[in-house]
This record gives C-alpha cells, sequence and structure tokens, in this order.
C-alpha cells in the first residue's frame, strides 16, 4: 500500500470536485479504514462528500491501490474543531482560538491554547493572553481549532 498514490489520487479527485484535499488518514486495527477530509469555501456538503467518495473508490479499487482484504473509506469535512495541518490554514484561521501540542517544547511548555496571530515562513504565531508566542510549524505534532458558543 502506498499512501502517497492514495493521496494523490484523492487530491485530484477533491480538485476535479471544486475542494481542497486536507488530509489522509489510514487506520488498520480490525478494520481497515481510509479517512479522507476535505474542504472548500463556503464549507463542504453531502454531496461533495458523496462525489468524492465514489470517485476515489473506483480509483482505489482499478488501480489497486488498497490490496488484499476489504477496507471502510470515509469521506468528510473537518468540522468545526478542525485539525490544522498546512500552514496557509493557521493563516486563513487568524484571530480563532487554537489549541497546539509541540513535540518539543517552546518557553518549557509544550501545550498551548490562544488566537491565532498568523503564520510566516515557517513560523506560527499564537497570541496567549496578550503575548504573541513564535511556534515552529516543523514543531506542531498536533493542532486544532476551538470551538467557541
Amino acid at each position: 500500500m502506498d499512501l502517497d498514490k492514495i493521496r494523490d489520487a484523492a487530491e485530484r479527485v477533491a480538485r476535479s470536485q471544486g475542494a481542497e484535499l486536507l488530509d489522509v488518514e489510514w487506520k488498520v486495527g480490525r478494520q481497515r479504514f481510509l479517512r479522507i477530509t476535505i474542504d472548500k469555501p463556503g464549507g463542504i456538503t453531502h454531496g461533495d462528500c458523496e462525489a468524492v467518495s465514489k470517485e476515489v473508490s473506483v480509483i482505489l479499487d482499478v488501480e489497486d491501490l488498497l490490496p488484499g482484504q476489504g477496507y471502510i473509506l470515509e469521506v468528510s469535512s473537518p468540522g468545526m474543531d478542525r485539525k490544522l495541518v498546512k500552514a496557509s490554514e493557521y493563516e486563513r484561521f487568524t484571530g480563532r482560538l487554537a489549541r497546539v501540542s509541540l513535540s518539543q517544547p517552546v518557553e518549557n511548555c509544550s501545550f498551548y491554547e490562544g488566537r491565532l496571530a498568523g503564520c510566516s515562513d515557517g513560523v506560527v504565531r499564537l497570541d496567549v493572553k496578550g503575548r504573541i508566542l513564535s511556534l515552529p510549524l516543523a514543531g506542531i505534532r498536533k493542532a486544532q481549532l476551538v470551538v467557541e458558543l
């Protein structure tokens, strides 16, 4: 199984549907599970997910990108508490509250919650209680938006 080939196929299909590929996750447990996350300006509809799912499924089967036993394919939107992966997402969601976990501590801390203040040159800026921290994008283990009600 070549996750890069799967990612390339999913990206082509998402683009053809006017969407952007955000993430591809492959998990093996009791069942083999492939999750594809897509987004587009204005949000993703159920119809968008269905169209991408049908097209990707055909490619996966025709090109035998997931050989062996069956698998579950899920195509979804990122949701309100979406993961942040690309530099463009940190910039797009400037001003939104986010939780960020780091692989290496910055100022003796590996977890921060604050408002995104942009991203450039591989550095994410996070406003934590009025203080702007510079966090290396490459050092972010996990980041996601926080739902504010």
